[in-house]
């Protein structure tokens, strides 16, 4: 967090493409308090009204984008000093999307006179992937650095956060008696979400000293699926019975309808999301992040069986 810094993005106009998500929203947040102005753009505006109350008043502007209409993006992009493209999809047409469509989004960057583009990938971006997630967040990246020379690229992991959809999935799917597990080899590497806004802001206060290079943003500890579930459980005082998947049979639940992952989700869970270590990471942009265990049994104690109440018992006895 920024408590006690230096207000290093004073006056700068950043806007946020695709942001008023989870991330968008703590990253809007990192920035605000380092002094910027933001326009926050999404397809969906009125998702991004819990951004207005994070900074002074005329701080933050709310617009409409589709970064598939060219036109809406030139209007957003008039009189920024950077841009942060945060969009990505799992289904639709990600090639237009955070294939094609991200080089866009960075070409029209360029011609409106953005001096900085940091652009959102993935660990796991992979041209030769069969996945068309992976696949495109590869092409993206090509395309962004043709379009920007400059731009920063990040592949951040699994991002976690108290309001994500990660831990709290995970947390609530804890009161079952036995949870299957898919892919409990694989390695995670969860990053905190405010950690990986924290790196965004280094880079745009100084976005020179980053030009055109790609960065893997991973937590401190790389855990596998399995070993995260237990955590988790430990978390929330719960004891389900795991039953870790052979990949067949994962593969074979995956791909029925109505299953809580599909077969490309199964396939880039089985690729993991942990650094690989042939890029720069996270440290190298200033930020020491933190573990996962720092937060979980405060996040996640209202998923204990009588929540706050039954770990005050617990801790009486």
């Amino acid at each position: 967090m920024t408590i006690g810094r230096k207000r290093d993005l004073e006056g700068k106009v950043i806007a946020l493409i695709g942001g008023t998500g989870f991330f968008g929203t703590h990253l809007a947040q990192e920035l605000l308090d380092r002094g910027a102005r933001l326009r926050v753009a999404s397809r969906h505006p009125s998702e991004g009204f819990n951004v207005k109350p994070l900074g002074n008043l005329g701080s933050v502007q709310i617009v409409a984008v589709d970064v598939t209409k060219p036109h809406t993006l030139e209007v957003v992009f008039t009189g920024v000093d950077a841009v942060v493209n945060l969009v990505g999809a799992f289904s639709g047409d990600l090639d237009a999307i955070q294939g094609r469509g991200a080089g866009q989004v960075a070409a029209i960057a360029k011609a409106r006179g953005a001096k900085a583009f940091v652009h959102i990938s993935a660990i796991g971006a992979d041209a030769g992937s069969s996945v068309a997630y992976a696949r495109t967040k590869a092409e993206g990246e090509t395309a962004v650095l043709a379009a920007f020379p400059e731009a920063v690229i990040l592949r951040p992991s699994v991002l976690f956060g108290v309001d994500d959809t990660f831990l709290n999935m995970f947390g609530g799917l804890m009161k079952l008696p036995v949870l299957p597990v898919f892919a409990p080899e694989s390695q995670l590497q969860p990053l905190d979400v405010d950690d990986a806004a924290e790196a965004i802001g280094n880079v745009l206060a100084k976005p020179e000293a980053f030009a055109g290079k790609t960065y893997e943003l991973a937590g401190p500890e790389a855990l596998t699926v399995l070993e995260l579930n237990r955590r988790i459980a430990r978390a929330t005082g719960r004891s389900p019975l795991f039953w870790a998947l052979s990949d067949g049979m994962a593969g074979l639940l995956a791909a029925l309808p109505f299953t809580p992952i599909s077969c490309d989700q199964y396939a880039l869970l089985k690729n993991g999301s942990a650094a690989s270590g042939s890029l720069p990471g996270i440290r190298d942009l200033g930020v020491h992040p933190r573990p996962l265990e720092l937060f979980l049994e405060r996040w996640l104690v209202r998923y204990r069986k009588h929540g706050r109440f039954g770990a005050r018992a617990r801790s009486v006895a």
